[in-house]
This record gives C-alpha cells, sequence and structure tokens, in this order.
C-alpha cells in the first residue's frame, strides 16, 4: 500500500496529524507513506517515523510570483515529484481548496481513491469546494479534538480499528543540557491574544529557579527576542536567551530539557509530541481543541485555561501536578 497525507501547514496541525502514521502502519506494516507539506515543517516531518518521502509545497511563497521562471520551475520540479508513484489511497487533511487540488493532482493506482473532510469542524478551517475535489468526502464530528480528527478521518478512509493512545513518533537527537534541569517558557506565538504577561513569567520563573530550575527563553523575531531578554533580566543568572533556530536544531534542543510551559503554540505541541513534562496555557476555552488530554495518554502534560489569563498560582500547581505524574 502507499499512502500520500495532504496536510500543508501549520505547525500545530501538522503535529497533531503525525500520530496518523503510527496508526496506519501498526494496521498495514508494510504501508509506505507519503506526505505534501509547505518547506518549513519539511524538517520536522523527516523526523517522523514512518513517512518515507517528504514533498515540499511551497504555495504560500509560489502564490505571490506565479509569473516568475523560478517559480514556474519550481512547480514543475514539484508536480514531478507528486507524480511520481501511483498512491493506493490520498487523504487530504486540511481541507482546504488548494490541498484539495493537491490531491487531486497526485497520481491514483487502479484501485485507488482520494479522501477528505466533508465538513468544518469546530476551530477549524474548511473550504466547500474541498469535499468536491476528492472521490470521497467524510463527514466527521463537529466537536473533536485536532488530533483525533486527524485519526478519524484515517480510520474512516482506510477502515482499521485506532489502538491505543496516539504515538508522535518524532524523534530528537537531544542536545545535552549542562548544569541546572532547564525549564522552558514557550513565551511567543503568532497571535498577540494568546500571550501570557510578562509579570506572569517572570513570577513562574523566579518560583522555578528557588527550586533549582535554570530557565531557558526561545525565541524568534525581533518582539520575541525582546520580550525573552526582558524576562531573562529579571530573572538574572538562572535564566538564558536561546539564539534564534532552525526548526530542527530547536526540537534537539528542547529534547534535551526537563520540561516545558508555554501558550498555546506549534513549539508547544511540540513539547507534547516529544513527550515532555508540560503545561499548555490557554486565555480562551479552546484546551479541549488542541490541548494535551489524559484520554490522550497525556497523564504528565495538561493545559491551563482561564479568562482573561491563567493565574500564575494556577500555572504553577499544574506544573507540580504532571511533575509528580
Amino acid at each position: 500500500m502507499r499512502i500520500l497525507i495532504v496536510k500543508l501547514s501549520s505547525l500545530g496541525d501538522v503535529v497533531h496529524t503525525m500520530p496518523v502514521v503510527h496508526d496506519i502502519l501498526a494496521a498495514h506494516p508494510r504501508a509506505v507513506i507519503d506526505w505534501v507539506v509547505e518547506p518549513g515543517f519539511a524538517p520536522l516531518l523527516r523526523r517522523v517515523q514512518g513517512v518515507s518521502t517528504v514533498i515540499e509545497c511551497a504555495l504560500r511563497r509560489w502564490s505571490g510570483a506565479w509569473w516568475t521562471s523560478g517559480v514556474r520551475a519550481e512547480w514543475r520540479a514539484f508536480r514531478t515529484q507528486l507524480r511520481s508513484h501511483r498512491y493506493d489511497a490520498v487523504i487530504d487533511f486540511q481541507g482546504l481548496t488548494k490541498s484539495a487540488v493537491v490531491a487531486r493532482m497526485a497520481r491514483l493506482s487502479e484501485q485507488g481513491a482520494r479522501y477528505g473532510l466533508a465538513n468544518r469542524t469546530i476551530g477549524a478551517s474548511h473550504e466547500p469546494p474541498a469535499r468536491w475535489l476528492v472521490d470521497h468526502a467524510i463527514h466527521i464530528e463537529p466537536r473533536i479534538h485536532a488530533l483525533d480528527r486527524a485519526r478519524e478521518l484515517a480510520v474512516r478512509a482506510l477502515g482499521y480499528a485506532v489502538q491505543g493512545p496516539p504515538h508522535f513518533g518524532l524523534r530528537a537527537a537531544a542536545v545535552p543540557l549542562h548544569g541546572a534541569p532547564t525549564l522552558v517558557f514557550v513565551h511567543g506565538t503568532s497571535r498577540d491574544d494568546k500571550l501570557w504577561p510578562e509579570a506572569s513569567w517572570v513570577e513562574l520563573g523566579k518560583r522555578a529557579i528557588a527550586q533549582g530550575w535554570r530557565v531557558a527563553l526561545p525565541q524568534a523575531g525581533a518582539a520575541e527576542h525582546e520580550r525573552a531578554e526582558r524576562i531573562a533580566l529579571a530573572l538574572g543568572a538562572s535564566a538564558e536567551v536561546w539564539p534564534s533556530m532552525s526548526l530542527d536544531a530547536l526540537v534537539d534542543r528542547l529534547g534535551g530539557t526537563q520540561g516545558v510551559i508555554g501558550v498555546d503554540s506549534g513549539v508547544s505541541h511540540i513539547a507534547v509530541a516529544l513527550g515532555l513534562l508540560h503545561v499548555q496555557l490557554y486565555n480562551f476555552p479552546t484546551a479541549w481543541r488542541t490541548g494535551p488530554l489524559v484520554s490522550h495518554g497525556h497523564v504528565h502534560q495538561t493545559a491551563v485555561q482561564a479568562e482573561p489569563t491563567p493565574a500564575v498560582e494556577a500555572v504553577w500547581a499544574a506544573w507540580a501536578q504532571v511533575r509528580e505524574a
């Protein structure tokens, strides 16, 4: 069996789709699984056990320069790679017109078929044309966790039963960090309304440092770098701002730490996939949709949610809870 997964973006959504690979291989051990994704997330997928070929599709970048010779050459190369195999199943996990078009371009085996979402689930994007571009549009219960939505779609497409909690298969070449155990504060996210107050990060950091932890602050971009520097300055010598790094390097650096507390972001979801002790922070009542759940086997990972933001005391209590677990 050769199967093509189409899930182009975003980082958190790609992470939530990873367990599908393990599920498929548990049911079909000899299956070959390829994945189409935006180039920025390709290094992450090349670390997922069971993914055979990662096909990079730079639709975001190409859309602004279709007329250039360079983009046309890249498109031809992508199309050639996409159509180099015949697939027994092509599954569009994104449910957008662009992802369904990519799924439509892939070649099928004699008995092959394309599958996708028939409807929008709560909090997820979906475009009606996508359902008409696949051979089989599958209806999914609207109130469902993003991870369960992906697993359910694959189950319904390929006809097997899910066995056990999700297994992400994400491998890190852990970079050993010397000295005190390291607790990572994932303070950055693409949406300002998901941020946690800097004063809360400082108070939390002081509590952790008092217990013997070293605090690490990853960052990307000017705004995150400035915030990380301010938090580190307030915490003193036991806090470290990590340099900007590739997704590959970040996974390895996270793999060498002992825990993560972070806002709802792609990096926090990577922490879940790596199996780290983790507390995820939500300013909205949406943890049921994307956060770590006990039903997924995440007894050492949890989410804290409150409006306008979770209190430091609640986050600290959750951190004690996952450490105990």
